[in-house]
């Protein structure tokens, strides 16, 4: 049977594209990125105490120093919604959206402007992405771009995540996208391969920081999907593997990987900047990839 979200798409999301062609194009196709956000807990660590963030920084300087930059645009885990929607303000709060930490976390300040002109006509163009001021950046986006862009000086906003919309919706959406890649518009998927946040605190709680065992083996398989393209294991990831819906619990951390893979051109090269080795926590994956 197919969704309601699968009969709107084709028609309302041609007009996007017709947009995005629009846009002046530039010289390179830009990358395309994968990330996780980190773990909450070291969002106060700096770049010497955490090598994530190390990592981060250094693909940011690449990236600045070899394309031009008109914004970035973020698909976050942690702004889900009903529909979805784009932030269309000029000031972008910054969302402390976690709870019960100490007071230090919250003093942590990361300052950027929007793009409200690139954000509305994305939103113009296409009556599925509704526009929003009452969002900003959450701890899905922030802590990524405090290392990747310290000084604040790349326009960025957010699209929101439709938490009730299928697999294949996001992937759609992220197809009508592409032609920003020629634009100069960074896009960053925000989640985690591996996020099972009840199984993951069951040990944090005892200060057991080992992984269950299967993380490493779930991992693999996924990036042995990734590296031969196959999409499909992807949109059906809560049965492609065994280990499924056992990882990825709910979808918010999984659908922003959906949409780098939507915006992934056959030419590309898959490069996996940061790998579960370096992950040591349960149920928990920090594995990120750029596309370019």
């Amino acid at each position: 049977m197919i969704s309601i979200f699968g009969i709107m798409s084709a028609s309302k999301l041609y007009s996007l594209k017709n947009f995005t062609d629009e846009l002046p194009a530039q010289s390179k196709l830009m990358p395309v990125i994968f990330t996780s956000h980190g773990n909450p807990f070291d969002i106060i660590k700096s770049r010497e105490e955490r090598s994530f963030w190390k990592v981060l920084n250094n693909l940011g300087q690449s990236i600045k120093s070899n394309y031009d930059i008109t914004a970035a645009v973020i698909i976050s885990a942690h702004w889900c919604t009903k529909g979805t929607y784009v932030n269309t303000a000029l000031n972008q709060k910054q969302i402390y959206d976690y709870y019960g930490f100490p007071e230090e976390y919250y003093k942590v300040k990361y300052v950027a402007k929007g793009k409200p002109d690139l954000a509305r006509e994305i939103s113009n163009k296409n009556k599925l992405i509704n526009p929003t001021t009452d969002w900003g950046l959450d701890h899905g986006a922030w802590p990524v771009l405090m290392h990747m862009f310290p000084e604040g000086d790349i326009p960025v906003f957010e699209i929101s995540l439709n938490y009730y919309a299928s697999p294949q919706y996001h992937y759609n959406l992220a197809k009508e996208l592409q032609q920003l890649r020629k634009k100069g518009v960074l896009v960053i998927g925000s989640g985690a391969l591996i996020h099972n946040l009840k199984l993951a605190m069951q040990k944090l709680t005892k200060n057991d920081t080992s992984p269950y065992g299967w993380e490493a083996e779930y991992s693999e398989w996924l990036i042995k999907q990734l590296n031969s393209r196959n999409t499909k294991a992807f949109l059906n990831y809560e049965t492609s593997h065994k280990l499924g819906k056992l990882a990825s619990p709910t979808p918010d951390h999984f659908f922003p990987v959906l949409y780098t893979l939507g915006l992934m051109n056959k030419n590309d090269d898959i490069d996996i900047f940061y790998n579960e080795q370096n992950t040591h926590l349960p149920a928990f994956s920090e594995t990120s990839f750029i596309l370019s």
